[in-house]
């Protein structure tokens, strides 16, 4: 199982906004410098790290510029990015400035056209997150939840090409509650591309339970606020992912 450490940055700061404020104004700011912060995950083990631009997901501009292309110069394991990606031109721009894949999220609803052209154009390198409330999905800011399931909305982006899907039930996201290991396995039961869990573990119990879905398809985890406050060690936690 591979494990993503998740760095969000806000104003050029590493930070971290739960489902309790969908207002980026009050996000938790836990570390001023996101490239150091990538590379201690680099080096504690880590072979990929998901970066988010959180200002970016909120205003559907990339606003982070600077501290993402200091984390890709500091680094050199891959990296995929979230946040702001909502034209073939901003998708481009981050793969050529050495992402190495993208995470759409409201535009895999909001632009069926341009998730499939960009999959075609760059196969391999396009995911898509799903964010889910009793199982459906919930837009950025997790106070519009909408009539689509997560399930319907996984076959159609898994039709389009995408290289992986990001599930994330925001019920546990970032609130460190208990993972919907049932949610999560009939999500990777359905369907042929690989599965990202994210959100909810905050225990080694938590992640050996998500590793025994991983021939399910579940292929990885990003972990995030239990890595910050020391409830999961890196190095306990991938020791568990590769045993």
């Amino acid at each position: 199982m591979i494990l993503y450490p998740s760095i969000h940055i806000k104003d050029g700061a590493v930070a971290r906004l739960t489902r309790s404020s969908s207002d980026s104004r009050q996000a938790e700011m836990l570390f001023p410098n996101p490239a150091e912060r990538a590379r201690i995950f680099e080096q504690d083990g880590f072979q990929w790290l998901h970066v988010v631009d959180l200002d970016g997901a909120f205003s559907a501009t990339a606003t982070n510029a600077a501290a993402i292309d200091a984390i890709r110069s500091s680094i050199k394991i891959p990296m995929q990015l979230s946040g702001g990606l909502h034209s073939m031109e901003a998708i481009e721009t981050w793969l050529n400035r050495g992402i190495d894949r993208v995470v759409l999220t409201s535009a895999a609803i909001e632009n069926p056209v341009l998730l499939r052209d960009s999959c075609a154009r760059f196969p391999g390198r396009i995911l898509v997150k799903i964010d889910s409330v009793g199982g459906y999905v919930v837009r950025t800011g997790w106070s519009n939840t909408t009539s689509l399931k997560a399930l319907d909305l996984a076959l159609r982006v898994e039709d389009s090409g995408v290289a992986g899907i990001i599930y994330a039930d925001i019920n546990s996201d970032g609130a460190l509650s208990e993972v919907d290991m049932e949610a999560i396995m009939d999500l990777a039961f359905a369907l042929t591309v690989p599965v990202i869990a994210s959100g909810g573990v905050h225990s080694l119990h938590d992640l050996a339970e998500l590793k025994a879905c991983a021939p399910a398809g579940v292929e990885g985890l990003i972990l995030g606020r239990a890595l910050y406050n020391g409830s999961i060690k890196a190095k306990d936690a991938l020791a568990l992912a590769a045993a």
